[in-house]
């Protein structure tokens, strides 16, 4: 097992990375305040490792299983408020903890939970997808979806603890997978050139899930994650470059409806669309959108925007991101391989040119 801290001083918390930690009490117990307990998964996610998580949790005065539909699109404040329901049925007081077994979504929607719930109480990520233990799971970012917007209404929250068990990658579909790919290629471009040029290299030994290479790709991923949310937990400046390529990704989501466009599938793309823009600026050469291009393709991500999405009507959902600060749309770019820089002189102009010369979809 390896150890990463995410140093936010009297909030900071471990991030345990390793085999067969799903099932450790010794390991979960001293995480878990209190003699209750909330646990929310998924009707995908809970057969196959709440028996586990169980194992892990022990015996407590009060545990209440919370199982949700398995989606994004049920990522709402519905769902949120059915959360809560089944925890005051239960009586839970302001000691209990919450834990999330599951996706980014549940980690999400669990989260923001604890966040709300008699104004703030003790939660753990457990994190079952690779998109959720690589990003999502890290950082304290928790929301629920809005219909003109992806993840606009939440809070910065916290975890107490990060458990990622890598035993549970096995069990995600191929097309889940490669939505986590995704987030993992997104860190060695902002921060970490020597890591982008091992995933180019190791593509194949990840794609075939080779043990040795995912346990990497999650440590180098969650170290870079968490030195940017050290030194800035609140994305006040420097946090912006974990978005590159989600301005445009999250309009693809919005446009698509949430769940049709995977959250890494939309990412990849944005990422490719901030790439181009990168080159057509300068900053890095044609030569490295090709060869992104070609990486995403060996990954089996989309490399093309949506057939029926205009251009117009991308630009306006890009519009009501919530990187848009006092009417100027943030984008996250790269300086160099790297390096990211985060922009906020991009012209409408600019943009539209941009989508309308960048390949469709069929």
């Amino acid at each position: 097992m390896h150890t990463l801290h995410v140093d936010l001083g009297e909030r900071s918390y471990p991030v345990y990375i390793g085999r067969d930690l799903l099932s450790d009490p010794a390991l979960m117990g001293p995480h878990i305040h209190g003699n209750q307990v909330v646990v929310v998964s998924n009707d995908t996610v809970a057969p196959l490792f709440m028996d586990k998580l169980r194992t892990a949790v022990g015996e407590r005065s009060l545990v209440t299983e919370v199982i949700l539909p398995d989606g994004e699109a049920f990522k709402t404040l519905e769902t949120l408020n059915g959360i809560f329901d089944h925890i005051m049925a239960d009586r839970h007081s302001r000691t209990t903890t919450l834990i999330a077994l599951g996706g980014g979504v549940v980690g999400d929607i669990t989260g923001f939970a604890a966040a709300c719930y008699q104004r703030g109480v003790n939660f753990i990520q457990v994190p079952t997808t690779l998109l959720a233990q690589v990003d999502s799971s890290v950082g304290g970012k928790t929301a629920v979806n809005h219909p003109q917007g992806k993840n606009m209404i939440g809070a910065f929250y916290q975890p107490q603890a990060v458990l990622i068990d890598t035993n549970t990658l096995q069990s995600l579909p191929p097309r889940e997978f490669a939505a986590g790919l995704a987030e993992v290629v997104k860190y060695g471009l902002i921060c970490d050139e020597p890591f982008y040029r091992w995933i180019q290299a190791n593509a194949a030994k990840l794609l075939a899930r080779e043990e040795a290479a995912l346990a990497e790709a999650i440590e180098r991923s969650c170290a870079c994650k968490a030195a940017v949310v050290a030194a800035d937990e609140r994305e006040g400046g420097i946090r912006a470059i974990l978005n590159l390529g989600h301005t445009f990704g999250h309009a693809i989501e919005t446009a698509q409806g949430y769940g049709n466009w995977l959250h890494g599938e939309a990412v990849a793309t944005g990422m490719l669309l901030a790439l181009e823009m990168s080159a057509r600026r300068g900053s890095i050469a044609a030569a490295e959108v090709d060869a992104f291009r070609e990486l995403l393709v060996q990954m089996n991500l989309p490399v093309a925007q949506p057939a029926d999405m205009s251009p117009a009507q991308f630009l306006d959902l890009m519009g009501r991101d919530k990187k848009v600060v006092d009417g100027r749309l943030r984008l996250v770019l790269l300086a160099a391989i790297g390096e990211a820089q985060i922009v906020d002189d991009a012209a409408e102009a600019e943009i539209l040119a941009l989508l309308e010369s960048f390949p469709r979809g069929t």
